[in-house]
């Protein structure tokens, strides 16, 4: 279900209260409501989601919007209102609003107006105390200095701009997201408190804590609505019950199919595919529950029919009609005409075969004593007759045997097609995980090396002056020559 924003202007989404950071649960009810992919862009500087470039209330002011460049996804403008503001606050909170608006977003813009002045330079420092604001491991090892390329993995793209004072807000701000990058970011509202929570106890924000965190609660989500989507493709498909058994099989595979599709789509670093694992679990279990619910429709609906069309009979039994000389054949006659019957009717089900059998075994006694009655047979022929029933009686249960055999092949085939079907989805999924995995890796190699230069060229330019600074004091050192006067 695609989810409807209208939000006619922005909002408050995390406030500065008594020094205090708290969000907004009206704020945070929009977005839970959010079912489309999000881009999250948050800005820092002056500027103002609002009409004017004058501050509102200090902490981040939201504005939701369909994304004006890519359809099906939503955009979030994060706005951090009054960062420098003596009159709204202290520069610890300033502090921790920049940190939220950084661990919120996928791409930050620095905004300027006119020059870049000693303020704006000023405003910088916020992103030196990153560092002391977020701990990027839940269990970083004592020992170890904070590495950069693991903020890197976390931190959004920085995008610094200078504009106009005469460009309307909000027009420069959607020109921003047409280049910024589509980093999209998954259950907004459950990141927001998270790291609003850890801070209002004191804590550091760890990221990785909240995207584990994060990615628990979305992978469960993905996991019940590919199981919804199951159910819903079963519902639109299947008129229980089904025909055959490997009628019902068949669209069992295909649902399950589409329902990882489903997951897949919609899972989040599903680590060790832990959840992956759970939606078979839970897709098996449907398998069989929808099988014994095919078993039972098959049931009911046999006995029904058998009902319907063998009540008839037995009221003959009853009244006598075949209690004379020739009733027992004319008895099996009419049985054979109803079994016919019987087998004519449609959509019966897997269980059309056991209902009728296990029918007609209980009138056994029935036939027997109609048999028995008939004065026209000898005793030698109602022997034989009674021969021939046991005879058929046994016919049918090795067949009946046969179906029950071929019912549990046709089980375990199934179960391992879907094995080896998970199994490939699972392949394709860990191939894209190890994808994505490289490109990361090779993002924080790329970062290292950049780092690596510059440290290399911060040396050598310090070495160069500091053997500078010895030649020319060398040089001033020097004993200039002396020139010989002989008078």
């Amino acid at each position: 279900m695609v989810s409807e924003i209208h939000m006619t202007g922005p909002m408050c989404l995390i406030e500065n209260t008594n020094g205090r950071l708290m969000a907004n649960p009206e704020a945070l009810k929009i977005l839970s409501a959010i079912t489309q992919p999000v881009v999250v862009v948050a800005t820092v500087g002056r500027f103002s989601l609002g009409s004017t470039v004058q501050s509102h209330t200090k902490g981040i002011w939201m504005w939701c919007m369909p994304h004006p460049k890519k359809p099906g996804h939503i955009l979030v403008l994060l706005d951090t209102e009054g960062l420098g503001d003596v009159e709204k606050g202290d520069n610890q909170n300033d502090s921790w609003i920049f940190a939220l608006a950084v661990l919120l977003s996928s791409t930050l813009v620095y905004n300027s107006m006119g020059t870049i002045n000693q303020q704006a330079m000023d405003q910088l420092h916020y992103v030196t105390e990153l560092t002391h604001r977020v701990q990027p491991k839940s269990s970083p090892d004592e020992n170890e200095n904070k590495d950069s390329a693991d903020f890197a993995s976390f931190f959004p793209d920085f995008v610094s701009t200078l504009r106009d004072f005469q460009i309307t807000e909000r027009l420069f701000f959607i020109g921003i997201v047409s280049f910024v990058s589509y980093i999209l970011i998954k259950c907004l509202e459950s990141l927001v408190l998270t790291y609003v929570n850890a801070i209002s106890s004191g804590d550091l924000p760890c990221m990785e804590s909240a995207v584990l965190a994060l990615a628990r609660i979305e992978n469960s989500a993905a996991v019940r609505k590919a199981i919804a989507h199951y159910e819903q493709q079963i519902g639109q498909k299947v008129q229980l019950p089904a025909e055959t058994l490997q009628e019902l099989l068949d669209l069992h595979r295909d649902s399950e199919s589409k329902a990882t599709e489903v997951f897949i789509r919609s899972s989040f670093k599903d680590v060790d595919h832990l959840f992956q694992k759970e939606l078979a679990a839970q897709l098996d279990k449907k398998r069989d529950d929808f099988c014994k619910q095919n078993q039972e429709a098959s049931s009911d609906r046999c006995s029904a029919l058998l009902q319907d069309i063998f009540s008839p009979l037995e009221e003959e039994v009853k009244a006598g009609i075949y209690s004379k000389p020739g009733g027992y054949r004319l008895f099996i006659q009419k049985l054979q005409d109803l079994e016919k019957k019987y087998y004519e009717e449609p959509r019966k089900g897997i269980q059309a075969e056991e209902i009728l059998q296990t029918y007609l075994k209980s009138k056994e006694s029935m036939t027997d004593a109609i048999l028995q009655t008939d004065q026209t047979l000898t005793e030698k022929e109602k022997e034989i007759e009674v021969e021939r029933v046991k005879a058929e009686s046994a016919q049918v249960s090795a067949k009946m045997l046969q179906q029950m055999q071929r019912k549990n092949e046709q089980m375990m085939e199934q179960k391992e097609r879907s094995y080896q079907e998970h199994l490939k989805q699972l392949t394709e999924k860990m191939e894209r995980d190890r994808a994505q995995l490289l490109e990361e890796q090779e993002r924080t190699l790329a970062l290292k090396l950049q780092e690596q230069q510059r440290l290399l060229k911060e040396r050598f330019e310090n070495v160069s002056r500091r053997i500078q600074n010895e030649i020319q004091n060398l040089q001033r050192t020097m004993i200039q020559p002396r020139t010989c006067t002989i008078n």
